[in-house]
C-alpha cells in the first residue's frame, strides 16, 4: 500500500536529519580525540573512545546506502554513542564529568525519531546516571580520571562546546529546517486538496446537470407519445435518473464530497415523487424515521434507486385508486456498517404467489437486484397491511457495480 504522501514528507525529513547529525557527530568525535592527543594530553581511554565512535558511526551511515533502513541506522548510532558517551563520562570525572550532557542529546533525538525511541533511551541514561552517581561511592569506584588536573578546564570547554554544537548549530538548525519543509509541504499538499475538492465539486455539478438533461429529454420525448402505457415506463425511467441526480446534486452542495445526509435526500425524493404521481393536492402520508447518518455515493445510490422503485410501486400499485394513503420508511444502524431499511405502504398488496422471479414488473426486480447489490436480503413483512419490505444491507466499497 502507497503510504500518504504526508507521511512521505516526514520520513524523507527524517532520514535527511538523522544523516546529517551522524556526519557531523562523528567528524566532531574524531576531531575531539586529536584535541585529547594532541592537546589535552588525554592519552589513555578517552581519544580511542572518540575515535572508535567517530569511526564507527561514519561506516554505520555509509551503511545506509546499502540496506536503506534508517531506524537500523539510527538505532546503532544511539548505542554506540551511548556505550562511548558512558566511558568517556566516566574516565572524565563521572557524574561530575561535563560530558554528561551529551547523553541527554541521545535522548533527544530519539523523541525527534519517535515518542517510543526517545522513551527507552530517557530511560536507559536515567538508569546510567543512578549507577554513575552509585561509582562515586568508595566502595564502588572501579575507575579513574584520565584526564589531567590541568587540561580539566580545556576539556569541560570542548564538551560544553561539543553539545552545545551538535544540539543547536546541527541537531537544532536541520530541526528547523525540517519544520520549515514539512510546513510547506502541507500547505502544498492542502493546496492540491483543495484544487481536487474544487474538481469533485465540478463533475459532480456536471454529473447532476447531465442526469438532468437525460430527464428533460425523456419528458419531451413522453409528450409525442400516444400510448399510455409507454408514457408510465418513460416517467418510471426519468424519476430513476432523478433520483440519481438528487444524490450528486446533495454531494457538490455540501462540504463533505464523500458522503450524503441520507435522511434529508430520502424525504426530498419521496417527496418529489409524490408529488410526481399523485399531484401537489394529494394526502399521501409519509412517514420517515432515518437517524443522522451519512452515506457513501456507492451505497446512496443503488439504496436511493430501491427507495425510488418502492414508493413509486406504492404510489401506482397500492394506494392507485385513493389521492390518501400512508408510505412509511424507516432505517436503523446495526453493527459492522449494517442497516435495516423498513419501506411499505398501507394500500392493497399484492398476493404472495407473485414475487421477482415471476412477475413481469421491472419495478419488483430491481428491488431485489439493487438489496443484493448492497450486500443485503430482502423478506416482505406479511405482519402488516399493504406492501411491506424489510431489507438489511451493508456499506459497500468504493467500486459501483451495476445493477444485474
Amino acid at each position: 500500500m502507497k503510504m500518504p504522501v504526508k507521511d512521505e514528507y516526514r520520513l524523507v525529513d527524517k532520514v535527511k536529519l538523522t544523516l546529517r547529525v551522524n556526519y557531523f557527530s562523528s567528524i566532531f568525535a574524531i576531531i575531539f580525540g586529536f584535541l585529547c592527543l594532541y592537546t589535552l594530553n588525554i592519552n589513555e581511554i578517552l581519544p580511542y573512545a572518540f575515535f572508535g565512535f567517530g569511526v564507527v558511526n561514519l561506516l554505520n551511515t555509509l551503511a545506509f546506502k546499502l540496506h536503506n533502513n534508517i531506524t537500523v541506522t539510527y538505532n546503532i548510532t544511539s548505542i554506540i554513542g551511548l556505550i562511548c558517551g558512558t566511558f568517556i563520562t566516566l574516565y572524565s570525572g563521572g557524574i561530575n564529568s561535563p560530558f554528561i550532557f551529551v547523553l541527554a542529546l541521545i535522548v533527544f533525538t530519539g523523541y525527534v525519531t519517535t515518542k517510543l525511541y526517545g522513551k527507552i533511551y530517557l530511560y536507559l541514561n536515567l538508569t546510567i546516571v543512578c549507577l554513575m552517581y552509585l561509582e562515586t561511592l568508595p566502595a564502588y569506584t572501579f575507575t579513574f580520571n584520565a584526564v589531567p588536573e590541568a587540561s580539566r578546564d580545556l576539556f569541560s570547554l570542548f564538551s560544553i562546546l561539543f553539545s552545545v554544537y551538535l544540539l543547536g548549530g546541527v541537531l537544532g538548525k536541520n530541526l528547523l529546517k525540517a519544520h520549515h519543509n514539512l510546513y510547506k509541504s502541507r500547505n502544498e499538499i492542502e493546496k492540491r486538496i483543495k484544487e481536487k475538492e474544487t474538481l469533485l465539486r465540478e463533475v459532480h455539478h456536471r454529473v447532476k446537470n447531465n442526469l438532468q438533461t437525460v430527464s428533460s429529454l425523456l419528458s419531451l420525448q413522453s409528450r409525442s407519445i400516444q400510448d399510455e402505457k409507454m408514457k408510465n415506463i418513460i416517467k418510471s425511467s426519468q424519476n430513476r435518473v432523478i433520483s440519481m441526480a438528487m444524490v450528486h446534486e446533495m454531494l457538490y452542495m455540501r462540504d463533505d464530497l464523500s458522503k450524503i445526509e441520507y435522511k434529508s435526500y430520502v424525504q426530498e425524493l419521496s417527496e418529489f415523487l409524490i408529488r410526481s404521481l399523485k399531484g401537489a393536492d394529494n394526502k399521501v402520508k409519509l412517514n420517515i424515521d432515518i437517524p443522522d447518518i451519512k452515506l457513501g455515493i456507492d451505497t446512496a445510490i443503488p439504496l436511493g434507486l430501491l427507495i425510488n422503485e418502492a414508493i413509486t410501486n406504492a404510489l401506482k400499485y397500492g394506494i392507485c385508486n385513493q389521492k390518501d394513503g400512508e408510505i412509511s420508511i424507516s432505517i436503523e444502524q446495526g453493527e459492522e456498517n449494517g442497516y435495516e431499511l423498513r419501506i411499505g405502504d398501507n394500500g392493497v398488496g399484492f398476493p404472495d404467489t407473485i414475487d421477482h422471479k415471476t412477475t413481469k414488473s421491472l419495478g419488483l426486480k430491481l428491488i431485489h437486484n439493487l438489496a443484493r447489490q448492497l450486500k443485503g436480503s430482502i423478506i416482505k413483512d406479511t405482519t402488516k397491511k399493504g406492501t411491506n419490505y424489510i431489507i438489511k444491507f451493508y456499506e459497500v466499497g468504493k467500486h459501483f457495480n451495476a445493477v444485474a
